[in-house]
């Protein structure tokens, strides 16, 4: 029953690697693959390892959620999602505070990357306002939202409380909820955490979990846990 869970759940679970050491990274991505069909890849690690993560998840079957939030003028970004479209990665967030235009050429960059390398087209996801950040003005999830829409990107990152309303703006984009934490467990930074079951009644395609598994005492069972939450929600 227990693997049927697991299967069931996973499509809709990334696994944050926030760590700074790529043998680490991977031996966690490989013990929690049971439950996890995506990577994500930050900044942190990212930083430390380059392209070599990447390359080394996808020829051991992930999905990587290449989460770098590229937020420059339009030229510069488009020309760094050209480089990232060619890894291999799934998701690529680009922040939408940088608006339309940024995200437009974000976007055709990626595409371009890709193409060039044969590759299968990626998924450009904006970020909106981050789980951490619970002063945001009211009207700033609209308007970002609106910039992904016109950008081109095919998703965008929102806190889960945010889910709703963004999919009644925008109901084809893909929402990928991060700060998902089991009842009871730390939010730590993320002032505007959910219980994975919260996340997907409220709309959300992907959860993005971390600590909440990484962290854990015990690592399986958390893994498990946040699986079965997923599995009755859905």
């Amino acid at each position: 029953m227990s693997e049927t869970i697991a299967l069931a759940a996973r499509d809709r679970l990334a696994l944050a690697l926030d760590t700074d050491d790529l043998v680490d990274a991977l031996r966690v991505a490989r013990d929690l693959e049971p439950w996890f069909s995506v990577a994500k890849v930050g900044l942190e690690l990212f930083s430390a390892t380059g392209p070599e993560v990447v390359t080394a998840l996808v020829e051991r079957g992930w999905k990587v959620f290449l989460d770098l939030k590229l937020h420059d003028i339009p030229t510069t970004v488009g020309r760094s999602a050209r480089v990232l479209g060619a890894l291999g990665a799934s998701y690529l967030t680009l922040h939408a505070h940088g608006g339309v235009s940024m995200l437009r050429a974000g976007v055709e960059g990626l595409l371009t990357g890709a193409d060039q390398a044969g590759l299968e087209a990626p998924a450009a996801i904006a970020v909106t306002v981050l789980t951490s950040d619970d002063a945001a003005p009211p009207h700033i999830l609209g308007k970002r939202v609106a910039a992904a829409v016109e950008g081109g990107c095919s998703g965008i990152v929102c806190a889960a409380s945010d889910v709703r309303e963004a999919k009644q703006l925008a109901p084809r984009l893909f929402a990928v909820v991060p700060g998902i934490r089991l009842e009871g467990t730390d939010p730590h930074e993320h002032a505007r955490a959910a219980t994975p079951d919260e996340a997907i009644i409220a709309g959300a395609d992907l959860l993005v979990v971390g600590r909440a598994v990484t962290a854990a005492t015990d690592r399986v069972a958390a893994a498990a846990a946040v699986a079965a939450a997923v599995h009755r929600a859905t």
